[in-house]
């Protein structure tokens, strides 16, 4: 590509396309300018990305998450300089952890008006520019970070950021591209083509001993997180499963569905429970199986791990026991795992469906029990989460995609919500609160026809950039749902201090102020709809949940914007 009449804002845009880019998100500063004017041209299309817009940091780095969890592709992000990078910073240390790919871009100056072209302003040399740039500000919560140093080192930097993105691990990488480089036009043809990483699956030594060490265990269980990342993962791993007769339990902070939940052989959500008489215990995609690290497996058992980033790189401390140590894109490697298993496992084997059928009963009584004791609480008010996750459950289209946001409710939703589908359930935060709507966003970008819905506690809605959020999904006809849960404070805050005071002053003059427990006066949250074009509405009784879950859907049908204020028991304090 013959790149001397290009500028560096256009070349920027055509070597995200030539990546595979197709989408950017955007909350930009000033010096994107040099792009805008580029954006403002008719290109034919695929030359270009897509480009959104939005009003917050963390409504753009949000919506590129649930972007990739929802479709595997790779997104752009634009954000402002120095401070909105900081803005930007927790959103990003999530994408780290979650091993989330996203490019991200911000602009800076390097040239404050001494060198020839235009102006950048005096903003830069009066409050915006750090020590190092904004690449070293935010070189701690991404995987790579770099600022571009030289006009020809441009068009290769975003090729390679494209690159080290998607390597595995995956993850979030920073560039910083100065204003100066955007005006000016550059002077050599352009790199050649770059490929994107293809991940490798498991070392065939490995998968062998792992496909003995499980065809040669008497009670195997498989433990899960983040299987279902690719969901085409799954049914690999349900023919491993039934093949074994070994049930598969996913990890109380699970991030997608793994696994069928109203399958016989899936035992819910308490790992540490499940893996007690287990002999050999597979550890797939996981982050944190259970907790503490050392409570788990018995005396004898062995424990084996297969993910891309099986020892979790970013953690300071990990320490779980690893008998077997597997790297390996998750989808191939259990494809190859099942083939080995086939040479090891006679299908039918009476010891291996005795063994899943007392795992059946076990599970479907379990899930029975769940159903039965939240329509047990259909009378009960102020509501209780787990009668309103039930008509969730019944009420919801069956293509719908879940972003869950919420910390107290989090592990009773998940238990109650057994018919959501593979890829229809992510995570919408990790830590730090406040990507959930704008991560709702992106998966709505990714899949317009589909309905998504975002539960959030309120707590979690506070620290959200609502605003923002509902401005963007009134502007580019986004239409989501939100369900808040609304406890009236912090229940984890409310819980911390008798767990570990429960004979102290907070708790014998129930004074939990200092905690920051209340939330009061608590908000019409559901009048905020009603700015951006949309539909609220506050829910306090059970016999008003089904109708208003009801309305919510139709409202959305007719793209809207839907404001669900359910409203729970109040936390004490």
């Amino acid at each position: 590509m013959d790149g001397r009449t290009l500028t560096g804002a256009e070349t920027f845009l055509r070597m995200l396309t030539s990546m595979g880019i197709e989408r950017i998100f955007a909350s930009p500063g000033s010096e994107w300018a040099p792009v805008w004017e580029h954006l403002a041209k008719t290109y034919p299309p695929g030359t270009i990305p897509q480009y959104t817009s939005t009003r917050h940091e963390e409504v753009a780095l949000g919506m590129a998450s649930g972007y990739f969890k929802t479709t595997g592709k790779l997104a752009a992000v634009m954000i402002h300089t120095t401070v909105g990078s900081l803005h930007g910073a927790m959103a990003l240390r999530g994408a780290l952890h979650e091993n989330v790919p996203m490019v991200v871009f911000s602009g800076e100056s390097v040239g404050f008006a001494h060198e020839p072209g235009p102006d950048p302003g005096a903003q830069w040399q009066g409050s915006l520019a750090d020590v190092g740039g904004p690449a070293r500000l935010l070189a701690p919560v991404v995987k790579w970070s770099f600022g571009v140093n030289a006009l020809s080192a441009l068009a290769g930097t975003v090729q390679r950021a494209c690159q080290i993105a998607t390597a595995a691990p995956c993850g979030p990488v920073f560039v910083s591209l100065p204003i100066e480089y955007l005006f000016d036009v550059i002077q050599a043809n352009l790199p050649a083509a770059a490929a994107l990483p293809i991940h490798a699956t498991a070392a065939p030594r490995g998968i062998e001993q792992l496909a003995d060490m499980l065809a040669n265990a008497k009670n195997p269980v498989i433990v899960t997180e983040r299987a279902g990342e690719n969901p085409k993962a799954v049914p690999h791993l349900v023919a491993i499963a039934e093949l074994l007769g070994a049930p598969v339990a996913e990890a109380r902070g699970t991030k997608f569905v793994n696994f069928p939940r109203t399958h016989g052989l899936h035992a819910g959500f308490n790992a540490l429970a499940t893996v007690k008489d287990a002999d050999v215990i597979f550890c797939l995609s996981t982050i944190a199986p259970w907790h503490p690290s050392n409570a788990a497996p018995s005396a004898g058992a062995k424990v084996a791990l297969l993910d891309e980033n099986p020892l979790r790189q970013e953690k300071p401390v990990w320490g779980y026991q690893s008998d077997l140590c597997l790297f390996g894109e998750v989808e191939g490697s259990l494809a190859a795992l099942l083939e080995a298993l086939k040479k090891r496992v006679k299908p039918g084997d009476a010891a291996r469906a005795k063994n899943a059928e007392a795992w059946a009963a076990k599970n479907n009584a379990r899930r029975q029990k769940l159903h039965a004791d939240a329509m047990a609480l259909k009378d009960n008010a102020p509501l209780d989460e787990r009668y309103v996750a039930h008509v969730i459950n019944e009420v919801m289209p069956s293509d719908v995609i879940y972003v869950d946001e919420t910390i107290t409710t989090h592990g009773n939703l998940l238990a109650a919500m057994d018919k959501v589908g593979i890829g229809g359930y992510i995570q919408g935060a990790v830590g730090g609160l406040g990507t959930g709507l704008g991560t709702a966003l992106g998966a709505k970008a990714a899949h317009p026809k589909r309905s998504v819905v975002c539960m959030i506690g309120d707590g979690s809605f506070n620290y959200n950039p609502v605003v923002g959020a509902l401005g963007a999904a009134q502007e580019h006809n986004l239409p989501f749902m939100i369900i808040i849960f609304n406890n009236f404070g912090y229940q984890s805050q409310q819980a911390e201090i008798p767990h570990f005071y429960p004979g102290g002053h907070t708790v014998t003059t129930g004074n939990f102020a200092a905690s920051g427990t209340a939330i009061k006066p608590n908000p019409e949250y559901s009048a905020l709809a009603a700015i951006y074009g949309g539909y609220g509405e506050k829910v306090e009784k059970p016999t008003e949940v089904r109708a208003a879950l009801e309305r919510g859907l139709k409202a959305m049908s007719e793209g809207k914007v839907v404001l669900l204020d359910v409203r729970l028991k109040p936390v004490n304090g």
